[in-house]
């Protein structure tokens, strides 16, 4: 029998390697940051799946789970070795798009006058969900780059940014295309 690729061995004791070579904790805060980014990604997949994986929105998502993983890779990397691997980055053009397709799905909802919980359909809540977690995302990119001075990946926060909105927008315009009522929040 063929033995698996998928297991090396090489982290069993509690360490990883970077894209560069360089071997870390896997408690670090560079891998911790990178599992969210990944996490976050699975969470797309799930809203992906949730929304049928048919349609415009889905499309959409699948091309920008693309770019989480460019986005992971570049954060696996040391700084000094990204040009060196030449790792793909965040295209510039994609926040424009998640604009238009902010766009597109706000002009059939019914402008906010309260705050709204979370929930509805099953492709709303995986939304919000997904949602939630690009804001911790983008929380931890932001102390990451505190923390030891380096700069995100160009485009990074913008995209992380603008995607927390999309996906608040896609979360209320799946709600809207089942005829499913926002519940408004009563303090």
């Amino acid at each position: 029998m063929k033995k698996s690729t998928i297991y090396t061995h090489t982290g069993d004791g509690g360490e990883t390697g970077l894209v560069g070579g360089t071997r870390v904790s896997k408690a670090d805060a560079r891998i911790d940051l990178y599992g969210e980014v990944d996490e976050l990604n699975a969470r797309l997949g799930a809203v992906v799946a949730a929304l049928g994986e048919q349609g415009p929105e889905a499309t959409f998502l699948t091309r920008v789970q693309s770019a989480l993983f460019d986005l992971g890779a570049n954060l696996a990397c040391e700084v000094a070795d990204r040009s060196r691997f030449k790792l793909p980055g965040i295209a510039p053009g994609l926040v424009a798009e998640m604009e238009s397709e902010i766009d597109r799905m706000d002009s059939a909802l019914v402008p906010l006058k309260n705050f709204i919980l979370p929930g509805g359909v099953p492709s709303a809540v995986a939304a919000h969900l997904a949602r939630t977690g690009c804001r911790r995302v983008e929380r931890l990119l932001i102390s990451f780059g505190n923390e030891t001075g380096e700069a995100a990946p160009a485009h990074a926060l913008e995209l992380l940014n603008r995607l927390s909105d999309h996906l608040f927008v896609l979360a209320r315009w799946a709600n809207h295309q089942a005829g499913q009522a926002e519940t408004t929040w009563k303090p």
